[in-house]
């Protein structure tokens, strides 16, 4: 039930669903005050979803800080890496189909050729309310598999469906051959807070290592401060819908 309420609470957390329905309602509402009102706030609501300049800044308030190889002063038995970044529904089914945030797949394989995590455990099965051909840890263990990390060194968890489950299954699963300090989080910069929040509410209160970035560099040119962007959109839709996350996880006693 959770899992089935949480999907419709991020749907209904996209931002451009919100003007469409500001504008739906003043397209029916009698009262021309309120008309007016709904009309200017999704105008003016869509203008800041689509500046650069005010995107960027919520995104670097919200994620943490990027961290270089040569920062990270220990090694670590294991390196966990969450799921959320194939398309396991597209055909034809004999490869692996990447969507954005690869690159946590490609910073956890640097992670382990430096020499910086032994092993790789992956976590995580299908986030998808309908189902889906492979679990996703299955399709990153065999593009892993074809990187050169051999299959005795990769760890699989692939029965879960959110964030929640995975921190469940994976500290039940290590908490008998490893310790916290010997584990690093990999995922997403805008998924970590809520990532780690379940960890720890898990019982495993390990280091991490955020990947895949939403915000870049300030930039204070005229196209960042005044030009509309669509990625600004996706950028938003990511983040509302990660707080919208994070509520119903509070509210259900995840973190």
């Amino acid at each position: 039930m959770f899992f089935i309420l949480s999907k419709t609470i991020n749907f209904l957390a996209m931002p451009l669903v919100l003007i469409f329905l500001c504008w739906i309602v003043a397209r029916f509402i009698r009262n021309k005050k309120w008309k007016r009102r709904l009309l200017v706030t999704g105008v003016v609501v869509l203008y800041v979803l689509t500046n650069d300049f005010i995107t960027n800044e919520v995104a670097r308030l919200w994620e943490p800080p990027a961290i270089a190889y040569n920062q990270l002063t220990k090694t670590y038995k294991l390196g966990i890496l969450l799921t959320g970044v194939t398309k396991g529904n597209k055909e034809p089914a004999d490869r692996v189909y990447f969507q954005r945030g690869a690159d946590r797949i490609v910073h956890a394989l640097q992670l382990y050729k430096k020499g910086i995590i032994e092993k790789i455990l992956i976590s995580g099965g299908s986030g998808m309310l309908t189902e889906r051909s492979r679990p996703e840890a299955d399709e990153i263990a065999e593009a892993l598999t074809l990187m050169g990390v051999p299959p005795e060194d990769l760890i699989i968890e692939n029965k879960t469906r959110n964030t929640y489950e995975s921190a469940v299954a994976v500290t039940s699963l290590l908490q008998t051959t490893y310790r916290p300090s010997e584990c690093i989080l990999i995922t997403a910069a805008y998924h970590m807070p809520r990532s780690i929040a379940c960890y720890k509410k898990a019982g495993w209160p390990c280091d991490t290592f955020a990947c895949d970035f939403l915000a870049h560099e300030r930039k204070y040119t005229p196209d960042a401060l005044f030009i509309p962007h669509a990625e600004s959109v996706v950028i938003w839709t990511t983040l509302m819908r990660e707080w919208a996350g994070m509520v119903a996880y509070k509210l259900s006693g995840y973190i």
